[in-house]
């Protein structure tokens, strides 16, 4: 268990007296996605957010990835040795089909989210690298909507 400076710290249990409690489970978006990817689409390239746990904490890198063929090939198979859980692409346009069709290709799960939705969430930083972080963590707690997506052409 981690303590508030983020070192590991020991809880002990204290018996509990009485009743048996009962137990309640998470709800779905309570869950947390402990691999996943986002990407803020724009022409010429994306904004990727990988956010993954580190001991008692999560961590997000941010780096630019061109909109290539060969760029997200080359991501894809990044995100696989990650072993990525949950890819969530912007639908900016139609810059998301690369991102969405040659990731998917590769074997990630991926979802497409409308960009409108995401923007219109209160507390949504304004910047491309923030926004990309924004995208992850709502896509590692389940709180985003796909959208419909055509067949690949």
């Amino acid at each position: 268990m981690c303590g508030r400076d983020g070192r590991t710290s020991a809880v002990r249990a204290k018996p509990i007296h009485g009743p048996t409690p009962e137990e309640i489970p998470d709800a779905d978006h309570e869950l947390v996605i402990e691999q996943v990817c986002a990407i803020d689409v724009a022409k010429a390239s994306g904004k990727v957010c990988v956010r993954t746990p580190r001991q008692c904490r999560r961590v997000s890198k941010v780096w630019d990835v061109e909109a290539t063929t060969g760029a997200v090939t080359d991501l894809a198979e990044q995100l696989v040795e990650l072993e990525i859980e949950k890819v969530t692409v912007e639908s900016t346009s139609d810059y998301w089909r690369i991102w969405y069709y040659l990731l998917e290709a590769a074997g990630l799960d991926v979802q497409l989210v409308n960009a409108r939705d995401v923007k219109n969430v209160p507390g949504r930083p304004k910047t491309d690298k923030l926004d990309s972080v924004w995208l992850a963590k709502l896509t590692e707690k389940g709180l985003l909507r796909p959208s419909f997506v055509p067949p690949a052409p």
